[in-house]
């Protein structure tokens, strides 16, 4: 089996579309314009790795009452400290930092809607 994507249904598929794709470098694969605006965004290697969409008849997940630690998006940061402030001005929250004995730089924040993000700055890329 190989991993197609992690798909998350949202209250505004479109704003977190919008926010995904200028603030962490994505881009929509496949976007459906009507309702349930299902969209899959891809990576720079052009992988699709989540899909947004949103679905009245289903719950919506209030990331923000949840632990980061229990769940999160991770993205490889080639500068975290640099990428934390940009994503902070742009509707991020700030939530943890480490520095890692191996020289790995790791930050957790989360979107505008709650979702946990961490950015991976790894000495020893995977």
């Amino acid at each position: 089996m190989i991993f197609e994507h992690f798909a998350v249904n949202v209250a505004d598929a479109p704003s977190v579309v919008e926010w995904y794709t200028i603030n962490m470098g994505l881009k929509a694969r496949v976007a459906d314009k009507n309702p349930p605006f299902m969209t899959f965004l891809e990576d720079s290697t052009g992988r699709v790795v989540v899909e947004f969409y949103q679905r009245a008849d289903a719950p919506v997940t209030d990331f923000s009452g949840e632990n980061s630690l229990s769940f999160h998006v991770a993205f490889v940061s080639e500068n975290a400290e640099e990428d934390k402030k940009r994503l902070v001005e742009n509707g991020a929250t700030f939530e943890l930092e480490v520095n890692l004995e191996d020289g790995s730089h790791i930050v957790m924040l989360r979107d505008p809607w709650g979702m946990p993000l961490q950015l991976c700055q790894r000495a020893k890329p995977f």
